[in-house]
């Protein structure tokens, strides 16, 4: 079972996801979360990049997957990019969160999000 975490907090990205028409046409922002589950004994040891997560470059992909593609639902948004984080060798399991803090609902709320976590 691995114990080591890294955790990505807060990308924010603009993205058109929604059953509604209007949120298909304007978007909005779309912030994700994501805890990768991995062996970092070996970077530890290394202080090598090779031996663990670039999060920098998986951060710009996981950015780009809510830019560029489009869903109608977040359930489907935080499945893509569960698949994203697991395309690293190095990652055994991955939490994603993604928030909709603009979600078009008739009440008022902080924010709507979906939590979908994945293992190898």
């Amino acid at each position: 079972m691995t114990t080591d975490r890294i955790e990505l907090r807060g990308i924010a990205a603009f993205g058109f996801h929604g059953v509604l028409a209007h949120e298909q046409e304007l978007g909005q922002t779309f912030v994700v979360d994501a805890t990768l589950e991995l062996d970092l004994s070996r970077a530890g040891a290394s202080d090598e990049l090779a031996d663990t997560v670039d999060y920098g470059a998986l951060s710009d992909d996981l950015g780009r997957v809510v830019s560029e593609e489009r869903y109608d639902l977040i359930e489907r948004l935080a499945t893509r990019l569960t698949e994203v984080c697991l395309s690293r060798p190095q990652v055994d399991a991955v939490t994603v969160t993604v928030h909709k803090p603009h979600a078009p609902v008739p009440v008022t709320l902080a924010d709507v999000a979906v939590t979908v976590r994945r293992a190898r």
